[in-house]
Parts: structure tokens; C-alpha cells; sequence
């Protein structure tokens, strides 16, 4: 019932009701303490029985109320103890719900534990979108099982801005491990020639890529975790957890980690990279960062953040000439170096492993969206981070770290690298001042907002490269940076 509480706190969601019913010693109490203690992260909170005082309320990952109506005289009572409020911004979990006589707030997930032999059967019963979330976190029980983690404490990490979750995997006397939840992607509306955004841009709708070239990765020397246990089909993934260092140091870049991981993506770019690679039996041919994909992320900053800051959408006019002139800049990277894009290798996304020797002290764990394209690319993702303000001269550094271990393995183009940097820095840089605008409108994650200054300076910073001047004319006569940000 314990392992079960905490199971059903990786998949519990803001408004969730849980009618937990049952005999007296059925385990309800037991159940909610375990969930309202693993949505805490503090398996020893004081958790005592609300049958006297009613409610008992708990600020977690989730806020939680705890409640017991087995004392209450009549259903009126209810008001009085504000279930639905917290229903509105939480979890709540309610003991004797048959004493509300069906008047709980929102439509609750029946939770009915009854004595089966020497155990407990629990069935649920709810809305077909939370029983869908149960069943997942159940399956996710059933695959560490599987993978000898049956017993192991599962503990929420983060979720991102996709589909994807994680959770640290805990066990007695075995190191800590690394839960990747992701299910397969569904594809969204179809925007061109038949295809959703999601195809035009390769992002990967599934595990099979992150296995496929986190394998790769691992084999040239790179320090990708290390797949445990898969299911593909589930999207289910047990990996190896390379640490918990931060790649910043009180949130500010640290030139000396910034130049190493430029000198990581050298010794990787040193070596040949197939674009087919094997997966679970099978084969994974790793897509092309094509014309397609390339101008519909630039797209993003016509189709949201120039409407945000000038108040009216582009006309057809404007999205003719926005994609003229970066058609004329990306004719340039034709004849440029070709390697894996990982794509967001930057700081979030890289961790900082100091009792490790050498290139081995950067961790690498973001990849599944990787792509064949200009090897600069990842250098002006680590160098114009997205997430930390880095200066002129740190980015120059870090470029010239990268330089200078490019050159030390022999010939190098460094003109050629110089333009294809600013060509893939212009464009990461419009993708994502578009994304930031579209996660605030769209999706309603306006704490993104707060990086736009930081991507308009990087964007105005890559656009001065005489590569760019196609985008930087159609940038100046339509104001685009000259614009408020926005709000």
C-alpha cells in the first residue's frame, strides 16, 4: 500500500479527487499518507489521521488536503471544509467518501480497496484521462520489476516541455538510476504538405532515437548514460544517472566548463558518424536538418514573436521576402561540415561530473531530437546558451577553445566554420525567440518571457556576420529588433 501511495504521486495532477473507500483497516490512511509523503519528497513528514480535525492540509510538489468525512453529520457539512478550492489549485484525497453522498467536488477517482486473501485488490474508477495517468505509473512499477528495481523508491525529478518525465530510481545499496518516461509523441495538426510541425522539424516521437544515439555517442567517447533497461514501445527507459553537478555555479557559466564542453564537441567531431545506427534488433537512420526543417524553425519568430511585438501577423508579402532571404544564407552551409547535431547542448542539459578526468567531466543527457547537419550548430547552442547571459568574450573563448582542438587534430576550415557558427546562431536564435513567445500564448508558460532580451541580443550578435546579411536587411526594414519585447 506504501510503494502503491507513492506510485500514484507521479501521476496525481492538479484537480485530481481521490474518493478513497473502504472497511475500517483497509489501508486508506496508509495509502494517502504514502502519496501526500512522496508529492513532499520527505518519506518521515508527520502525516497523522484527520478523523478528528476533518482536514489536514500539506504544501507539496502538489498542495495536497487531507480529508476524513467519517465524522461529518450530513453532506452540508462539506462547505464548510473546502474541498472544492483545493480541488482547484491540487490534490484532494478523501477517506469515507460515501458519507458526501456523491457530492464531491469535480469528478472523483474512486478508489476502492477491499481484503483479497492475504492481500488488498484496488480497483479504480474515473475520468478515461486520470485512469490512462494510474495505468502509466503502474505499467512504469511493472518495468522496474522487470528490470530488478521492483522495491525501488521512486522519486519525481522534472518534467519538460514536452511529453517526457523523470524520476530518480532509489534502491539499498545500489547506485541511483535515472526513470525516462516518454511516451510516444502523438502527432500534431498537419500545417504542410500533409505533415505536422513534428515531422517537419525531426523531433523524435519516440525512445528509439535517444537509445540509438546515446549508444553512438557512448561508443566515441562521449559521457552519454548508459542505457539499463528499455521498452521501446512503452517509451520506458532505465539509465545510468552521471551525476548531479551543475554545469553553472550559482546559476553563473564558468569559462573553464564552457571551454571544455566546446573541446568535448572537437574530439567528437574528430570522429566519423554514421547516419544509420543500430537499435533494439533494428536499424535508426537519423533524419537530415534538411531545408525543410530548417526554415520551419525560423518560421516561429514570423508566426509568433513578430505578431507579439508589432500587434498584426506578417503578411504573405513579408513571409515571401523572410524566406528569400534565408534561403540566400542557407545556400552557404551546402559545402559546410557535416556531423550529429545533438541540437541543445547547453547548460541545462549538461552536467558538470568533477571527480571525473578530462573530456568525461561533461556529461551529456539531451539528444533524441539529434540530426546530420552543420557541426557548428551545437558550438553556438553551447556558446550563445539560451538559459544564462554569456558575454561577448566568454562566447569568443569558448568558440576559440573549440578552434584551437579542431586545429590541433589537423586541417580545419576555420572561415568556414566561422560562417556556418553564425548562420546556425541566427537561426537557433529566431527559432527560439519564436518558442519562447509561443510556450507564453499557446501554452501558458509565461516564465519564458524572461529569456527573450537575452535571445534578441544573441540573435542582433549573429546577424552582424557579413553571412547574414540577406536576414539582417530583412530584420532592420521590418524593426524586428527594434521592437518591445514581449509582454
Amino acid at each position: 500500500m506504501t510503494r502503491l501511495g507513492a506510485d500514484l504521486a507521479m501521476a496525481v495532477a492538479a484537480g485530481d479527487v481521490l474518493a478513497l473507500s473502504g472497511d475500517l483497516g483497509a489501508g486508506k490512511s496508509t495509502l494517502a499518507r504514502a502519496l501526500i509523503r512522496a508529492l513532499a519528497g520527505d518519506p518521515d513528514l508527520d502525516v497523522p489521521s484527520p478523523t478528528f480535525t476533518l482536514v489536514q492540509d500539506y504544501q507539496a510538489r502538489l498542495p495536497v488536503l487531507h480529508a476524513d468525512l467519517y465524522r461529518i453529520g450530513s453532506p452540508d457539512e462539506l462547505d464548510e471544509l473546502g474541498l472544492d478550492e483545493a480541488a482547484g489549485r491540487g490534490v484532494v484525497l478523501v477517506e469515507w467518501p460515501e458519507r458526501a453522498e456523491g457530492n464531491l467536488p469535480g469528478n472523483p477517482i474512486v478508489v476502492v480497496i477491499e481484503a483479497s486473501g492475504e492481500g488488498r485488490r484496488i480497483t479504480f474508477d474515473g475520468p478515461a484521462a486520470t485512469l490512462a495517468r494510474f495505468q502509466r505509473t503502474l505499467a512504469i512499477r511493472a518495468f522496474l520489476q522487470d528490470a530488478g528495481q521492483g522495491e525501488a523508491q521512486r522519486s519525481f525529478m522534472f518534467g519538460d516541455a514536452s511529453t517526457r518525465a523523470y524520476e530518480t530510481i532509489t534502491q539499498p545499496h545500489q547506485p541511483t538510476r535515472i526513470l525516462m518516461d516518454a511516451p510516444k509523441r502523438p502527432d500534431g495538426p498537419v500545417i504542410r504538405d500533409g505533415k505536422p510541425y513534428s515531422q517537419i522539424a525531426h523531433l523524435a516521437e519516440s525512445v528509439t532515437p535517444f537509445v540509438a544515439v546515446g549508444q553512438a555517442l557512448y561508443e566515441r567517447g562521449m559521457a552519454a548514460p548508459a542505457i539499463l533497461a528499455q521498452d521501446l514501445d512503452e517509451g520506458l527507459l532505465l539509465i545510468e544517472h552521471l551525476g548531479s553537478g551543475n554545469f553553472l555555479h550559482v546559476g553563473e557559466p564558468v569559462a573553464e566548463r564552457y571551454h571544455l564542453a566546446a573541446q568535448v564537441l572537437a574530439a567528437f567531431h574528430a570522429q566519423s558518424f554514421p547516419d544509420t545506427l543500430p537499435v533494439g534488433g533494428d536499424t535508426y537512420r537519423v533524419p537530415s536538418y534538411d531545408r525543410e526543417a530548417l526554415h520551419i524553425e525560423t518560421e516561429l519568430l514570423i508566426d509568433w514573436y513578430l505578431p507579439s511585438v508589432t500587434g498584426k501577423p506578417a503578411s504573405d508579402a513579408m513571409r515571401a521576402d523572410y524566406h528569400a532571404a534565408w534561403s540566400a544564407v542557407f545556400d552557404q552551409l551546402d559545402t559546410g561540415e557535416k556531423h550529429l547535431v545533438i541540437r541543445d547542448y547547453h547548460s541545462p542539459n549538461l552536467i558538470w561530473r568533477p571527480e571525473q578526468d578530462g573530456l568525461n567531466r561533461i556529461g551529456v543527457i539531451d539528444f533524441q531530437d539529434a540530426l546530420i547537419g552543420p557541426s557548428a550548430y551545437d558550438v553556438a547552442s553551447l556558446a550563445m546558451d539560451a538559459r544564462v547571459d554569456i558575454a561577448p568574450a566568454l562566447e569568443a573563448s569558448t568558440k576559440a577553445a573549440y578552434v584551437a582542438a579542431r586545429q590541433a587534430q589537423g586541417a580545419f576550415d576555420v572561415e568556414g566554420f566561422e560562417r556556418a557558427y553564425a548562420v546556425m546562431a541566427a537561426q537557433r536564435n529566431a527559432k527560439i525567440l519564436g518558442i519562447f513567445v509561443r510556450l507564453n500564448e499557446r501554452d501558458g508558460k509565461p516564465v519564458y518571457l524572461k529569456h527573450l532580451p537575452r535571445i534578441r541580443s544573441y540573435f542582433a550578435r549573429a546577424l552582424g556576420h557579413p553571412a547574414l546579411q540577406p536576414v539582417r536587411r530583412f530584420v532592420e526594414d521590418n524593426g524586428i529588433l527594434a521592437s518591445t519585447d514581449a509582454q
